[in-house]
């Protein structure tokens, strides 16, 4: 997985009845664009470190061309 800032992430809920969260990517720890990521949720501004799992996608930023992003 690769995202840059900017890029939103949207993880899935694993359970029945888990809600998908969705966030705006403010840090990426490597230059290649590898986990961890910093992370503003959408849902209350909170910021974590997040190691997405296999539940997560990225979407690539508003105006980015998707097939040149990391």
């Amino acid at each position: 997985m690769k995202a840059n800032i900017g890029d939103r992430i949207i993880i899935e809920g694993k359970h029945l009845g888990d809600s998908r969260r969705i966030g705006i990517i403010t840090g990426v720890a490597h230059n290649d664009g590898s986990p961890p990521y910093d992370v503003r949720w959408l849902e209350d501004g909170y910021t974590s470190v997040v190691i997405p799992g296999a539940e997560a996608r990225i979407e690539p930023a508003p105006g980015e061309n998707p097939a040149t992003s990391g």
